[in-house]
């Protein structure tokens, strides 16, 4: 599948384009959704039958365009699969194939201006009418309007609100309702008010809308009732016992939306090296000679921006490989581990993509910020991927949270003379996650249960955050050590280099906290510097052929530093691609 969606994403029609008005790009990106769909490179049905399809779908649609994946997200991951796994039979008879073909484009109605991160304290209601055998979705205040709705502003039929469940006068907690909001002609239907958010500062493709609800009546068939049924006299039978389960049951396909953005942002990041290493392969300046015959790659500057970035994002990818495999194939007793991963991965994967283009975008100089260099758009997609689907530091509060409850410390040995060894960095990265939860898990003890909330919230932020952190570390980490150690072939040898400097760039990044600690020495310092410039030098020649690795075609990259860039400026190109052959 990735090999036939490489030669199709290369296609003319996907080539980007930059000086357009906000509604070109919005119909551009449900265009270029709209053919992936047409050739039915991705299905609903994928996460039930196929899961890794989906991700590797997310991260090669992400190098070509940022906006039109996140519509395709929504559409196939946070409405579809709400719908295929909250909904019943006739649910999916009436809507699977049409999200499939975007006959019925979809939202997710969860978020409210006033409840982010706290959406199970959302003011939104479905009451339900048993006179009329309705439920009646109503937004009772400015604060409860549905916000940044992805494809409500111009595209979708449907939008799966979230909202209290209302029968009998008894609040049942957070259930989603199927809530019509425009007809086929794309006219919005009585009772919706569909506000536009306007221009962001990045994925403008992507029409994002406020949503409001004036007492819409939908028939109580449009429940998504997999886990709670509503009888015609309002009864309420459900296999979930606590409304708080019910709501974590509902909002479940946050977890593999995670995955998918995080799958966009490797895409991202490997898209950003590919440009980055081969312009700086290319692109000479002053020499020994003082004359420009001296690739920029060749400096030490540009080697130790770019040659640890490469490294980790070798090493993120396989750790996210795990995590999607985990995903794939988890069943009841793993689902809090499972859970851990998914959001330890998605702020890594999304912070890391964040730093990644922004040094690629500074090491290639004034010609990273031209937009048709790419950089800009993947620094949108890193800004939004930071807070979608969960923002990146309250996601890490929740792994430390899960993680402390269940912590019982990596196994470790104590510390040697010489750190250069795979073994003792990695030996290191468990050594500083044991100390981390420790030390968080005796600040929780110390402040008792009275005193819980406010040491949590206000005094051991960043106990907290260090502590999330150092495990989404260590699993990458541990992942990436034990693939390579499975590995046969000349490619271990590079692989291992690429391990080695992942690693000693993460003790390097810490080694502040390691001496202040007395976990290691100034010699130690010292050993892991000399590991870090040797490594970086010895990797850089193999640099181009590591971004190759990425299969990435240079019609999907279309930055043109990443090609015959000399060419690319002997016409007046107005900064586009279009006559760029």
């Amino acid at each position: 599948m990735r090999n036939r969606f490489r030669d199709f994403m290369s296609d003319s029609v996907m080539m980007p384009k930059y000086n357009i008005s906000l509604a070109e790009e919005r119909e551009l990106a449900l265009a270029r959704l709209q053919r992936i769909c047409d050739n039915k490179f991705i299905s609903v049905l994928d996460f039930r039958d196929n899961p890794l399809r989906i991700f590797a779908a997310h991260e090669l649609a992400a190098i070509i365009d940022p906006a039109m994946t996140t519509k395709m997200t929504v559409q196939f991951n946070l409405f579809g699969g709400t719908v295929l796994k909250l909904g019943t039979e006739r649910h999916h008879e009436k809507l699977l194939a049409g999200i499939d073909t975007l006959a019925d484009i979809g939202c997710f109605g969860l978020t409210e201006l006033g409840y982010g991160n706290n959406a199970v304290e959302m003011e939104s209601t479905a009451t339900f009418d048993p006179a009329t055998d309705e439920l009646v979705v109503n937004t009772p205040s400015p604060l409860a309007q549905k916000y940044w709705i992805t494809n409500g502003a111009l595209h979708a039929h449907h939008v799966v609100v979230f909202a209290h469940l209302i029968s009998n006068r008894v609040n049942h907690g957070i259930h989603a309702v199927l809530v019509p909001i425009r007809d086929k002609s794309l006219n919005v239907l009585p009772g919706v008010t569909v506000d536009e958010m306007g221009h962001k500062m990045g994925l403008n493709g992507v029409d994002n809308a406020k949503l409001t609800f004036d007492n819409v009546r939908v028939p109580r068939d449009n429940l998504l009732d997999r886990y709670s049924q509503l009888s015609a006299d309002g009864t309420l039978t459900s296999d979930i016992s606590s409304t708080r389960a019910r709501f974590l049951a509902v909002a479940d396909q946050l977890l593999s939306g995670r995955v998918c953005i995080a799958s966009m942002c490797m895409g991202g990041a490997k898209a950003s090296l590919a440009i980055a290493i081969k312009y700086s392969a290319t692109r000479l300046t002053v020499g020994k000679s003082g004359k420009s015959d001296a690739a920029i790659l060749s400096y030490q500057l540009q080697q130790h921006a770019l040659m640890p970035l490469l490294a980790r994002t070798f090493a993120l990818n396989v750790g996210l490989d795990y995590v999607k495999r985990e995903w794939a194939k988890q069943n009841t007793d793993d689902h809090q581990k499972v859970v851990a991963m998914c959001c330890a991965l998605k702020p890594i994967c999304s912070w890391h993509l964040e730093h990644l283009v922004t040094t690629c975008r500074e090491r290639c100089g004034g010609q990273g910020y031209l937009s048709s260099n790419r950089f800009g758009t993947f620094i949108g997609l890193a800004h939004a991927a930071m807070t979608a689907e969960g923002d990146n530091s309250v996601l890490i509060q929740k792994v430390a949270k899960e993680r402390l409850a269940l912590f019982k410390g990596n196994k470790v040995t104590e510390v040697g003379e010489d750190i250069t060894n795979t073994g003792a960095l990695l030996n290191l990265i468990r050594i500083q996650e044991n100390q981390l939860f420790r030390n968080l898990g005796n600040r929780m003890k110390a402040a008792g249960k009275e005193g819980l909330f406010e040491t949590w919230m206000y005094k051991e932020n960043e106990t907290i955050q260090a502590a999330g952190k150092s495990y989404g570390e260590r699993l990458i980490a541990e992942q990436f050590t034990e693939t390579v150690n499975n590995m046969e072939g000349d490619s271990k040898t590079t692989l291992q280099q690429l391990l080695d400097l992942h690693l000693a760039h993460q003790v390097k990044e810490n080694m502040s906290w390691f001496l202040t600690h007395q976990i290691l020495q100034p010699k130690h310092s010292e050993q892991v510097t000399d590991l870090y410039d040797e490594l970086c030098a010895n990797l850089t020649p193999q640099a181009l052929s590591l971004v190759e690795c990425f299969k990435i075609t240079d019609e999907m990259l279309s930055a043109p530093i990443a090609r015959d860039w000399v060419s690319f400026n002997e016409y007046d190109n107005a900064g586009e691609l279009d006559k760029y052959q």
